[in-house]
């Protein structure tokens, strides 16, 4: 186990309604920030996308800071596990999600990103011992089914595309469990500066062999695509605080709009 929903137990009604409110403010400003991704249109390769949205989501670091909180508390943690797997999880999925969006549909893209909620069901269930009722594993079931739909494995040609796309559901889910995991002792900057931190630093490794300096419209796309994604995650790392992750991963259900 990573982590033990039991500190949520007894949470409140009041707290989940706050908690999934949260979430479906987290998945709209998800939802605009991956448009600015898709209007790049592949301008400048994935990995300094990825890179310049970690450098914009720094923006949201000041905001999380509270009352005896320093900025090296970015890299303490009471859980080094969990810190680890944020700081790989979060480059993981955004490099898969603007693999994505620059190789797909932006509606393709998103269907087969909806297996997150899928990926957040199985992880609560097995790593924090949420209790998942059968409708939801139900869900899980047709969550599969429709992206096998979309995929058609076997009758046609797979591109990387697709495969970024099942990365960032999967790196968006371990976002979402690892928050939950972490309980309300781990310091907020820590949770959000973990997932950031990676990002900059794998994605910018990443990037400089092949740097290509974006042009003015890239970098609004840029700054709209970092900006609302720091507010975004801010927004969900709340959202798993509230309530049980079981709740928090369908609303992304809520970007079909």
């Amino acid at each position: 186990m990573i982590g033990s929903g039991k500190t949520y137990a007894h949470a409140s009604s009041d707290q989940v309604t706050r908690g999934i409110f949260l979430a479906f403010a987290a998945f709209a400003a998800f939802s605009v920030s991956d448009a600015s991704v898709k209007l790049i249109k592949g301008a400048v390769p994935p990995y300094e996308s990825a890179f310049f949205g970690a450098v914009f989501c720094l923006t949201a670091l000041p905001f999380l800071l509270r009352d005896g909180d320093r900025w090296q508390d970015i890299v303490a943690t009471a859980n080094r596990p969990l810190w680890l797997l944020r700081f790989f999880a979060y480059p993981v999925g955004v490099l898969g999600s603007v693999t994505a969006f620059t190789h797909l549909s932006m509606a393709e893209a998103m269907v087969l990103m909806f297996l997150q909620p899928a990926f957040v069901t199985v992880m609560s269930a097995f790593f924090l011992r949420e209790t998942v009722g059968i409708r939801r594993w139900s869900a899980v079931v047709v969550g599969f089914i429709g992206v096998l739909i979309v995929l058609r494995p076997g009758f046609r040609e797979l591109s990387l595309g697709h495969l970024g796309a099942v990365f960032a559901g999967l790196g968006g889910a371990i976002s979402v469990v690892t928050f939950r995991a972490a309980g309300p002792q781990e310091k907020k900057i820590s949770l959000f500066g973990a997932g950031i931190l990676g990002g900059i630093v794998i994605c910018g490794l990443t990037m400089l062999p092949s740097f290509e300096p974006p042009s003015m419209i890239v970098w609004l796309y840029l700054a709209g695509y970092g900006l609302l994604a720091a507010f975004a995650n801010v927004l969900l790392m709340y959202a798993a605080i509230y309530a049980p992750a079981a709740y928090v991963g369908p609303t992304q259900y809520s970007q079909m709009l």
